[in-house]
C-alpha cells in the first residue's frame, strides 16, 4: 500500500467518526432524517476506507455496498450480520434523504447510533490490520 492509499484510508475513517460525532448533534436537535444521514455516511466512509485498503473503490454508493458484501462480508471479514446494518443505513439514508413524507421518529432510531458505532469500530479494526501489514 502506498502512503497516498494509506493517508486516504486514515481521511476517510477520520470522516466516518467526524459523522458518528455530528449525528449527535442532530438527534439532539431532533434532525432525525439528517440523523439517519449522518450514521450511513459513518458507515460507508469507514467501509470505503477498508475497500480502498484492500484495493477496491467504486464510483457510486451502489458500488460500495456491493463491493463491501462481496469482498467483506461474503469471504467472513465481518460477522454476516454487519451486511444487513450496512443494507439498512443504506436503505434509510435514502428513505430520509429523497422520499417525500419521511419522518424518523427519535426514540425509533436512537438505538441506531450504537450499531453505526460498533459497525464502524469493526471496520475501523479490519482497517488497522490492512495498513499495519507489511508491504512485499
Amino acid at each position: 500500500m502506498t502512503d497516498e492509499t494509506r493517508t486516504l484510508v486514515r481521511y476517510r475513517l477520520s470522516r466516518a467518526k467526524e459523522a458518528l460525532e455530528e449525528a449527535i448533534l442532530l438527534l439532539e436537535s431532533d434532525h432525525t432524517n439528517t440523523f439517519v444521514n449522518r450514521l450511513y455516511y459513518a458507515c460507508f466512509y469507514a467501509v470505503s476506507a477498508l475497500l480502498l485498503a484492500k484495493g477496491f473503490s467504486a464510483t457510486r454508493h451502489s458500488g460500495v455496498r456491493v463491493l463491501f458484501h462481496q469482498h467483506i462480508v461474503k469471504p467472513g471479514l465481518l460477522s454476516i450480520s454487519q451486511g444487513p446494518i450496512y443494507d439498512k443505513f443504506f436503505d434509510y439514508g435514502q428513505r430520509g434523504d429523497y422520499a417525500d413524507l419521511t419522518h424518523f421518529e427519535a426514540h425509533d432510531v436512537r438505538p441506531w447510533l450504537d450499531e453505526a458505532r460498533a459497525f464502524v469500530g469493526d471496520v475501523e479494526a479490519l482497517v488497522a490490520s490492512e495498513i499495519n501489514r507489511p508491504t512485499p
